[in-house]
């Protein structure tokens, strides 16, 4: 597979074929896949090329997935496998069928449903918390809604990862350094804002503003 910033339907990426674009952001482009193998459909997060040899771009896309794998609960999404194929770094994860917290509000949805949302995305990032990790980046396109109403938190490519080992501390110093901002500034709690101190209360103000 040849190196593009966008890969063309019919594409390999290791054994992931690839059907068509869902999206693309800063930190990759998002496709829906198929892996022939287990007959069954995925997504993949593929770095943009550009981004292929900047080092830090490179290990946050990395610490997305290892957060996400951390975590094994019904309202996160799972990551299926991370590699690497002919100098192509992806994420293998689950294909979530619904619509995302921002669609569904600009459909309007009575106040049960979105207190039934924001309760199962709690819960989540409760799970997410008690493991050490804080998102950092909760907003309405990152939470997704399936179609029986399960609610899925996605995107840990900029969570803070617990300080359990030298290597995270060492890495996070990297991708965090004092007076950086990360996140979105519309639901970004004071602290981050202000490149101070993040915690888990940071999560719960972002989520509370979604």
């Amino acid at each position: 597979m040849q190196q593009t910033d966008s890969l063309e339907a019919g594409r390999t990426v290791d054994r992931y074929e690839v059907v068509t674009r869902i999206s693309a952001g800063g930190m990759g482009e998002v496709y829906k896949a198929r892996d022939p193998l287990l007959e069954r459909e995925l997504v993949l997060k593929v770095l943009p090329q550009r981004m292929q040899f900047h080092s830090e771009a490179l290990e946050r896309f990395v610490r997305e997935a290892r957060a996400a794998s951390a975590l094994n609960h019904p309202n996160i999404v799972t990551i299926y496998a991370i590699g690497q194929a002919d100098g192509c770094h992806f994420i293998a994860m689950e294909l979530v069928k619904g619509r995302t917290l921002r669609q569904l509000g600009h459909e309007g949805a009575p106040a049960k449903v979105v207190a039934q949302v924001g309760s199962q995305a709690a819960k989540a990032l409760a799970v997410a918390h008690e493991a050490g990790i804080v998102h950092r980046d909760i907003k309405p396109e990152n939470v997704m809604i399936r179609d029986d109403g399960y609610v899925k938190v996605l995107d840990f490519g900029i969570a803070q990862l617990s300080e359990s080992e030298t290597a995270d501390r060492d890495a996070d110093s990297r991708l965090t350094r004092p007076g950086m901002v990360v996140g979105t500034m519309r639901y970004m709690s004071p602290e981050q804002a202000t490149a101070a101190d993040i915690t888990p209360a940071s999560d719960v103000f972002s989520l509370g503003i979604v």
